[in-house]
């Protein structure tokens, strides 16, 4: 059995901001100090859609590591590090691309979606069609057991998984697997091997996953066992085929979703963010300028916070005792529109105050960051290896 282990990237965009923090950021934090997790800059998949302007990348690329690092992402718990950097990723994909149907790719519900929203660009290319692809590959490749993602980016993971199973299918027809199979299951010992058989029945003949989660249970806690056989037993209980890529599943995060200034999405491009590092006196200027209840003309003019984007700040920063006051003071006519604004001003403060602290160092010494990016390169590199020796071996590549 594969370790658990957690893989999660994002496109270079640059300097982030604190819609990326409560979206994802915030969980990659948590989860680093539960799991072995990987989280890496997807530099070719920002490609896919901006292949003719790649001047930014580089500075993006550094911008948004240090970002991960002002937030609180842990190199000494994470592993950090450049997809192109890893070529592995690319091999996987084009050997991935042979046994991929098409219908796969164009299925995909954000295909079309990405098409409609960037109609101003040429987005009839390969690298386009196959990003989806470049994504299983980059998870796939650490064998992952679970990818960290929001309800819109499930079908994704379900993708990777069908990959996974069609590779499996393919090329884990091991010759004399079934005797080999056999014989792993005797190394379980009489009892093991009995409740194993009985499992593996149950499973396969009357479709009881409980069954399933036994069988891999036992299979994990077995000492007897070479990595080589526990994954031919693993291969055996599910249907009778090697296990070379692992199906990876998605971990649904509980992510804020932070309102920009205007009360939409916050992204950049609808100049409605506040960066993670940004000035103090830019952030204070920026929420004191927000729009607010329309109706609220004059100062005596009551309101109503559900009609105002800078109470959805407040649902995500302020207590129950301030967005008590919050309420009776707006609809009354109590607070006025800046008073209301001040305990987000200070919240956000408050919570970008250590990340400019923890930035500084890199910002001082960017040679910091380049060393964190690739010792963790090296460490990707070394496990992407691994899967790569296993999957060019299955498919009759490792020749000399």
């Amino acid at each position: 059995m594969y370790p658990d282990r957690v893989v999660s990237g994002m496109r270079p965009t640059g300097a982030l901001h604190l819609g990326h923090y409560h979206g994802a950021l915030k969980n990659w934090i948590k989860l680093q100090s539960e799991l072995p997790c990987l989280f890496f800059v997807a530099d070719w998949h920002a490609l896919t859609t901006h292949y003719d302007d790649p001047g930014s990348i580089e500075a993006n690329t550094w911008d948004m590591v240090i970002d991960w690092l002002a937030a609180g992402v842990d190199p000494s718990q994470a592993t950090l590090f450049i997809q192109s950097k890893v070529p592995e990723h690319a091999e996987l994909h084009l050997l991935l691309s042979m046994s991929t149907p098409l219908g796969w790719l164009e299925r995909v519900p954000t295909y079309k979606d990405q098409q409609e929203k960037l109609a101003d660009r040429d987005l009839a290319t390969y690298g386009f069609l196959g990003y989806p692809l470049l994504q299983a590959a980059d998870v796939l490749i650490y064998r992952a057991s679970m990818v960290p993602v929001g309800d819109d980016q499930v079908p994704h993971v379900e993708m990777m998984r069908e990959i996974a199973r069609r590779f499996n299918h393919l090329y884990g027809r091991e010759k004399g697997f079934e005797e080999k199979a056999h014989d792993a299951v005797k190394k379980l010992g009489g009892k093991n091997a009995k409740i194993y058989n009985e499992l593996r029945t149950q499973f396969q003949e009357q479709g009881k996953a409980e069954a399933l989660v036994q069988a891999k249970a036992m299979l994990d806690s077995a000492q007897s066992l070479s990595t080589a056989d526990r994954e031919r037993l693993f291969g055996y209980l599910e249907g009778g085929r090697k296990r070379i890529l692992v199906e990876p599943r998605a971990l649904l995060t509980e992510a804020s979703r932070l309102p920009g200034l205007d009360g939409q999405k916050m992204s950049k491009s609808y100049g409605n963010a506040i960066a993670l590092r940004e000035d103090k006196e830019s952030v204070i200027k920026k929420v004191r300028t927000m729009p607010t209840d329309p109706a609220r003309v004059r100062r005596t003019d009551p309101g109503d916070p559900e009609k105002c984007p800078v109470w959805e700040l407040h649902k995500i920063y302020s207590d129950e005792s301030t967005k008590s006051w919050v309420v009776k003071g707006c609809k009354s006519a109590g607070i006025g529109c800046l008073e209301c604004k001040q305990p987000v001003i200070d919240a956000i403060l408050k919570e970008q105050e250590p990340m400019r602290e923890r930035a500084q160092q890199y910002l001082d010494d960017p040679s910091l960051v380049r060393a964190i990016v690739a010792d963790g390169c090296d460490k990707a590199r070394k496990l992407a290896q691994e899967t790569m020796r296993d999957v060019r071996s299955e498919m009759g590549l490792s020749y000399s």
